[in-house]
This record gives C-alpha cells, sequence and structure tokens, in this order.
C-alpha cells in the first residue's frame, strides 16, 4: 500500500520566519512544552539569538508533558516550576537552526508557578550555550515591541493570560 504522505508537502519555517517546502514523509513529530511565569506586571522570558522566547523546549520520549515542562524550565532559567493549567495549544512545522531536521511541534504553553531555585544559565544543553542568555523579567508592558523566535503571536498569548490572571483574582 502506498504511503499517503509520500507526495504531501508542509511549509516549514525557521526563527526567522523563513519558509521551506519539504515532504511530509520527512518530519519528526515533536511535542514542545512552554511555561508562561508572571509576576509583578513582568513574565520571565529566555533571551535566544536577538530576541525572546519561552522557556521550554522539546519533549524526550520517555518524558511526560509535566516532566518536559519541569526539566526545560529548568535548564534554561535555573528555576523549578509546578504546572498550572494549559493556556495555549498549537501545531508548528518548524526547522531548528542547529540540526538538518524538520519538525511537526505540537506547542502546548502552560501557566506556572516558581516553587524554587534562582536564575540561572548553568544548565543549558550544548545547543542552548551557543544561542541563549541569562533569563530576564520584560515588562507586560514591553511585549509589542520585542521580538520572540516561535512560531506563535507571543504578545497576544501574554496578554490573554494576563487578563486570565486579573480575571481569577478578581482585579
Amino acid at each position: 500500500m502506498k504511503n499517503m504522505n509520500e507526495n504531501k508537502k508542509v511549509v516549514c519555517y525557521n526563527q526567522e520566519n523563513e519558509k521551506k517546502e519539504v515532504n511530509a514523509s520527512e518530519l519528526i513529530w515533536r511535542p514542545s512544552v512552554y511555561g508562561l511565569l508572571i509576576r509583578d506586571n513582568k513574565i520571565l522570558l529566555s533571551p535566544q539569538w536577538d530576541g525572546y522566547d519561552f522557556p521550554g523546549g522539546g519533549a524526550d520520549m520517555h518524558e511526560t508533558i509535566e516532566d518536559t515542562l519541569k526539566r526545560e524550565f529548568w535548564e534554561e532559567t535555573g528555576l523549578k516550576v509546578e504546572q498550572k493549567e494549559i493556556v495555549h495549544c498549537q501545531t508548528s512545522f518548524f526547522v531548528p537552526k542547529f540540526c538538518k531536521e524538520y519538525w511537526n511541534c505540537v506547542l502546548i504553553y502552560f501557566l506556572c508557578e516558581q516553587v524554587g531555585g534562582e536564575l540561572s544559565i548553568e544548565n543549558f544543553d550544548e545547543h542552548e550555550k551557543h544561542y541563549a542568555g541569562m533569563p530576564e523579567w520584560v515588562d507586560i508592558d514591553r511585549v509589542d515591541d520585542i521580538v520572540f523566535h516561535n512560531g506563535i503571536d507571543s504578545p497576544k498569548l501574554i496578554k490573554k493570560v494576563v487578563k486570565m490572571l486579573k480575571e481569577k483574582n478578581g482585579k
């Protein structure tokens, strides 16, 4: 029987939002989990290349999404977090800079609560050491003015979560 994806094409994007059309059969399945940690009208972001992203990344085959969030957040920030609730989920076809792969990413974004740790870059993996920097608390009012390196509308997501938190806290 012929593989239905054999001739199907998808458009993948890289960090600069450049397009590359690839055969669907070349895609690698990669669930990815990210955390939004908000405090005092600031969000913790990971500086990457010439912009920012949310702390997080791809799940290892043996991990749950909860374990992935805790591990990735700790690696990229030095902070230990607990996941609260899913605030966004979507698909992204992605071409990473550091390898010759094409990913079908399910992007899952959680609201997080810090339960320990201190800001640090000591736990970066080998790739992160080349493109990421010390995590920064960024004022929510600045999110429209900064560059994000991910496949979602990050300022819109941040504002949605801030609004959700205000409604939850009755403010």
